[in-house]
């Protein structure tokens, strides 16, 4: 394996694409001093990772992307690339050609690639483990690392021999597993830190999971037995409701069948009183039927005795017929005086008929006025009667209104005395629960108050962080402002330094004097590297050295003069010296009065700040000019002074003796006064943003550091906020369940105040409402007394009219048959008046009618006995009827009084239903509100059920448990479950959970724990056993360094001898390691007593021994034989050419005998300011033209 090529681009001074090609052997890379030849060493290194920006010589990794020249802007990214030849695979990668590149951009963003992927840096530092490739490998070596082998400490050449022993990769490996092992250990600390933390938590989460387990077991066996005693409840109710149901059905109906019969009794009434008022009726039409016979009969006992009168008068006509013819003169006297004496009895019976049908007139008034207060007084008794029907009708009424009264009252004060009860349960527990929540809300307060504190505390942390990551923002942004500026500025000094180097604007003579300065001593310099001035007078010191400015100074003449000689044998042109030893007495100025002009600022070589003993020069050139503040004010003084003085102002004006002005605007910016000035400031400004740099990265870590610490503290807090946010959480929701409870409990007791409330208007109302019904019911007793009173009192007077009526009547028969008699009679003596005069009248012409009146007066006799048999069978038959009639009126009478009797034990009856109706109407009140009662307690246990474990009667049945059938040990048991969750205080259901979750935690943190300690077990276990391999690799390789030193040692002095040891007292994969050498002919002593010469060639000799021991593919080598004389540089170089054979070298030299011992050389030139160039030679191709 050997390196092919390194192509490079933007980096440092290689402004373009350049590619060197490199063959097996030894590559030479030439030029001069800051040409760019290590920058290739740089770029090299940089590309297989270099880190550390002084390594590269620069302040920032952006330093090495080309800054820009005066003509060339600044490039945007740098690009190296090396190519290595893997045809024999010693690289562990599956290619024949390996390409490791790297590019940076100004924005700070870089990649690595290998053969064009992106790849990391540690893949890299891989690739080239154990090759002696790499940053820190002995394949690119340096000067510094020279000086470090030579100068350093013992404990700082261990990297060299750690990788020549081949362990650095072990070393890799043991940082890495210490590393992992540290980190192990913090996570483990961390771990422990939470498992302290977790098992702080653990005892009390358990204890609340314990809690709230028994309180979720009692809750559930709670649940269990609530069920099962609201099936059992449920069941009893059921049956209790189907029975309560039953009575209610059955006393209704018995409601309706009395309520029936009361109606029935009140129609039987009705009708017993209809039939009562038509036996009334019927015995009225009886009595005056009887009447009616009586008078009949009377009457055609009048008209049969006038008929015997007749037929007696007809049989006495009969005799008197035969005697009348002799006797009618007689008879009609006689008949005039029985006519006179009718007449006269007829007066008299007239004036009776008159006198007594004015008494029975008067009678049968007497007789309509009874009748009329007998209809009156049954009038009134039946509507006593049915005052007293509407008074039992309102009386049952008010009974059965009285027993609902008392029912309700009866249920109303049963129900006050479980309000009562429950009024004082729940005032008893007001005071506990109020206490309860004063405990929480103490609780509350405090967790909150604890939280604020830790908010306010995060919020502060926040604060602090949000300041802290303002201040990193600001301390990064003047970091980068910082670095730009640094680069900028070092850029800057840079150039200044090229310029100043060079001697750029400088005559070319002057350029070639300079460069012999280190060569030639006496060579002080140019007169503007020995003056400073202050920038404000600058351009007049400029102005007024001139040319002069360019003088050379030297200690002597004869410094001078060779000088001078080398220009002229050079033809190099023509320069000015100022030897130290001729300028002894410059001339002075003679006109001080010039000084205190207007204007005047002083002689201009007060002006300059230089060495004493420079003093001279100074004084030669500039002792006789006077600076000006401006042109008009030198005018003047030259003016007044005759133009005699040479003056300069501030602005580079200059008048010379003579008159002579010379001024304007200059053509170049060149500043070869001010170019020192520039940079020292520079310099001093760059050190200080060096420093700046420094402390900003030195703050951004310690910022850093400090924000990841308060990074932990803040998570930490958030930890214990969010916990304690779940406690005021617990307690914000232990307070409002309490005063939901509370809350339910004293509305329960408003409810149960108002129900309370309630219940005394509603016993006040039924209070009231009762005495009203029992003053109604006395009003309607005293009501029913009174009238029957007033009907018994009618009934009397009603059988006393009836008396009357009855008397009335017979006399009124009695006083009509007289009547009828006396109008008989009247009727009677009427006619035998009439008879009389007819008689009288027919006296004349009876004679000749006598035989016709006899046969006449026979046929009506017979007629007159025939119809005084029919009255007689007529009265006969009245009497018939007239006892038909009385027994009828009898029994009708006896039909009324049983009538009435029954009338009478019916109202005994309908009070008796009326009772009835009225028990039977409170029973089934009693019975409704019973029923209502037992559905209100099954629909509350059903809502309680619901409420409380949201279980439907169909649910609780699937889960009935048939062994518990023993009601009140199950309420006893709820009692007691109950008053154990009561015990049980405040219970965190969430901490089952919580708890569950911690120990998920916990275990999984203790399974992270005995990973963490078993893998450190296992790391240090690791390391132990590389600590052991890379003890006995070391011992073994650096044994073989020791004796391959000793003999590169003696190759190179030519003798002598040289030793490794290791420093005593120390491990051996840490102690320092100590090169004594002792060149040929003198004693064995310590590097640090060696000359540089010597101490050089020991380090090479080592260095060549590691390579001998364990060749790298390639060595890149910057002028480490620098400090060797031309024969230890031939040896350098042969022993170089030997080396050829495992490595292939790449040498950056200015030796003239090792570039003689190079294959190939390359030159690095500036041909531009600023960027590199290549030039390459083939020496093995021209020597075989040769």
């Amino acid at each position: 394996m050997y390196l092919k090529s390194i192509e490079v681009l933007g980096f440092k001074s290689f402004a373009n694409k350049i590619t060197f090609q490199f063959h097996n052997g030894i590559t030479g890379i030439v030029g001069p001093n800051g040409s760019g030849k290590s920058n290739v060493a740089d770029a090299v290194r940089w590309v297989l990772g270099e880190q550390r920006v002084k390594q590269l010589r620069g302040a920032s990794m952006q330093d090495v992307i080309f800054s820009g020249t005066e003509n060339r802007k600044p490039l945007s990214y740098a690009y190296v690339a090396i190519t290595l030849d893997n045809a024999d695979h010693q690289l562990a990668i599956d290619f024949d050609e390996v390409t490791v590149a790297r590019r940076i951009y100004r924005s700070g963003e870089s990649e690595y690639l290998i053969n064009g992927s992106p790849c990391r840096l540690k893949d890299v530092n891989e690739l080239f483990y154990d090759t002696g490739i790499g940053k820190e490998g002995y394949s690119i070596i340096g000067q510094g690392q020279i000086d470090k082998i030579l100068s350093g400490k013992p404990e700082e050449r261990r990297e060299l021999f750690d990788e020549a022993a081949g362990i650095v990769k072990f070393k890799r490996r043991k940082a890495a597993a210490q590393t992992k092992l540290e980190n192990e250990k913090q996570n483990l600390i961390r771990v422990n830190d939470i498992m302290s933390e977790l098992e702080k938590q653990i005892e009390p989460l358990e204890k609340q999971s314990e809690t709230a387990r028994i309180y979720l077991k009692k809750k559930e066996e709670l649940k269990k037995l609530d069920i099962n005693v609201f099936l059992l409840e449920n069941a009893r109710l059921k049956e209790q409701l189907e029975s309560v149901q039953e009575k209610y059905r059955i006393a209704g109906g018995e409601l309706s069948e009395t309520s029936e019969k009361y109606e029935g009794i009140k129609e039987e009434y009705e009708h017993i009183q209809e039939e009562i008022e038509s036996l009334d009726e019927a015995i009225e039409q009886a009595r005056s039927t009887l009447t009616d016979t009586g008078l009949m009969r009377g009457k055609l006992e009048g008209e049969m005795n006038v008929l015997k009168e007749q037929i007696n008068s007809a049989k006495g006509n009969e005799a008197h017929l035969t005697n009348r013819r002799n006797t009618l003169q007689e008879e009609i006297e006689a008949k005039e005086k029985d006519k006179e004496g009718i007449l006269r009895e007829k007066g008299e019976t007239d004036e009776q008929v008159h006198e007594i049908t004015e008494t029975a007139d008067a009678l049968k008034e007497k007789l309509s006025q009874i009748q009329d207060s007998i209809a009156v007084l049954n009038n009134q008794i039946e509507a006593g009667k049915n005052t007293i029907i509407g008074e039992l009708n309102q009386r049952a009424t008010i009974k059965s209104k009285m027993g609902r009264f008392d029912t309700m009252m009866e249920q109303v004060n049963i129900r006050r005395a479980e309000l009562n009860s429950r009024l004082l349960r729940a005032k008893s527990d007001e005071a506990a629960r109020e206490e309860t929540i004063k405990k929480l809300e103490e609780e509350f307060r405090t967790v909150t108050e604890e939280l604020r504190v830790m908010n306010e505390k995060e919020a502060a942390m926040e604060l602090e962080l949000g300041d802290i990551r303002e201040l990193l923002t600001k301390t990064d942004a003047k970091l980068r402002n910082t670095q730009t500026a640094y680069h900028m500025e070092k850029s800057k000094l840079e150039a200044l330094s090229n310029l100043t180097e060079r001697y750029e604007g400088y005559g070319g003579s002057v350029k070639k004097v300079m460069e012999q300065k280190e060569k030639t001593k006496g060579i002080v310099g140019v007169v503007a590297d020995i003056i400073k001035v202050e920038k404000k007078y600058e351009t007049a010191i400029e102005t007024a050295l001139g040319g002069n400015i360019q003088n050379i100074v030297t200690d002597d003449e004869e410094t001078a003069k060779k000088m001078i000689r080398y220009l002229k044998d050079n033809r190099l042109g023509r320069a000015t010296f100022l030897p130290l030893t001729s300028i002894t007495k410059p001339q002075e100025f003679k006109n001080q009065d010039a000084l205190s002009e207007k204007g005047v600022i002083g002689m201009a070589d007060e002006l300059v700040q230089i060495d004493e003993k420079y003093r001279n020069v100074a004084k030669s050139m500039l002792g006789r000019i006077v600076v000006v503040d401006h042109v008009d004010n030198a005018v003047k003084i030259a003016r007044k002074f005759d133009y005699g003085i040479r003056m300069v102002t501030l602005e580079g004006e200059l008048l010379v003796p003579g008159g002579a002005i010379s001024g304007g605007a200059f053509k170049n910016s060149s500043n070869l006064l001010g170019r020192r000035r520039e940079i020292d400031e520079l310099e001093k400004h760059v050190k200080q943003l060096l420093l700046t740099v420094d402390q900003a990265n030195r703050e951004i870590d310690e910022t850093k550091s400090r924000r990841n610490k308060l990074r932990m503290d803040v998570e930490a807090v958030k930890a214990d906020i969010q916990r304690k946010s779940i406690e005021q959480n617990t307690a914000r929701l232990n307070i409002s369940q309490a005063r939901e409870r509370m809350e339910e409990e004293e509305e329960g007791v408003v409810s149960l105040k108002l129900e309370e409330k309630e219940i005394e208007n509603r016993i006040s109302e039924i209070k009231s409402d009762k005495e009203n019904i029992q003053k109604e019911l006395a009003a309607s007793e005293t009501l029913e007394k009174n009238t029957q009173e007033q009907i018994l009192k009618f009934q009397k007077e009603l059988e006393e009219q009836r008396i009357l009526e009855t008397e009335a009547a017979a006399q009124v028969s009695e006083w009509d048959l007289k009547v009828e008699t006396m109008r008989q009679t009247q009727g009677f003596k009427q006619a035998n008046v009439d008879r009389i005069n007819g008689e009288i009248q027919k006296s004349q012409s009876e004679l000749a009618e006598i035989l016709e009146a006899l046969e006449k007066n026979g046929q009506e006799v017979e007629r007159k006995q025939q119809n005084i048999q029919e009255i007689e069978k007529t009265i006969a038959a009245s009497y018939d009827t007239q006892n038909e009639s009385e027994r009828k009126l009898k029994e009708q009478a006896a039909r009324k009084e049983e009538l009435s009797a029954k009338q009478k034990s019916f109202f005994q009856r309908r009070e008796e239903l009326s009772e009835r109706m009225t028990g039977l109407d409170k029973e089934v009140y009693r019975l409704g509100s019973q029923k209502e009662k037992l559905e209100e307690t099954l629909e509350s246990h059903i809502n309680y059920m619901w409420d409380e474990y949201e279980i439907t009667l169909s649910d609780a049945s699937s889960v009935r448990d048939e062994s518990l059938t023993d009601l009140p040990a199950m309420k006893k048991d709820i009692s007691s479950l109950k008053e154990q969750i009561k015990r049980l205080g405040d219970v965190n259901v969430n901490a089952i959970e919580d708890f569950k979750n911690l120990m998920e935690r916990f275990t999984f943190m203790k399974t992270q724990h005995d990973d963490l300690v078993e893998a450190e077990k296992t790391l240090e276990g690791i390391i132990e056993e590389l600590d052991t391999a890379m003890r006995k690799q070391f011992a073994e390789k650096f044994a073989e360094i020791n004796r391959e030193f000793d003999k590169v040692f003696k190759e190179l002095f030519g003798g002598g001898k040289g030793t490794l040891e290791l420093m005593e007292d120390e491990d051996i994969l840490e102690a320092g390691i100590r090169i004594i050498a002792q060149p040929p002919g003198k004693k064995l002593q310590n590097m640090m007593q060696l000359s540089g010469g010597e101490k050089a060639l020991t380090a090479i000799s080592l260095l060549f021994a590691i390579q001998n021991l364990k060749p790298s593919p390639f060595c890149l080598l910057d002028e480490i034989e620098a400090a060797l004389d031309d024969s230890n540089v031939g040896r350098f170089a042969k022993y170089l050419h030997k080396l050829t054979k495992n490595t292939q070298f790449i040498v950056i030299t200015h030796r003239r005998g090792t570039m003689e011992q190079v294959d190939r050389l390359y030159g690095i030139t500036m041909q531009e300011k600023g960027v590199s160039t290549l030039v390459s030679v083939n020496l093995i191709d021209k020597e075989l033209e040769d």
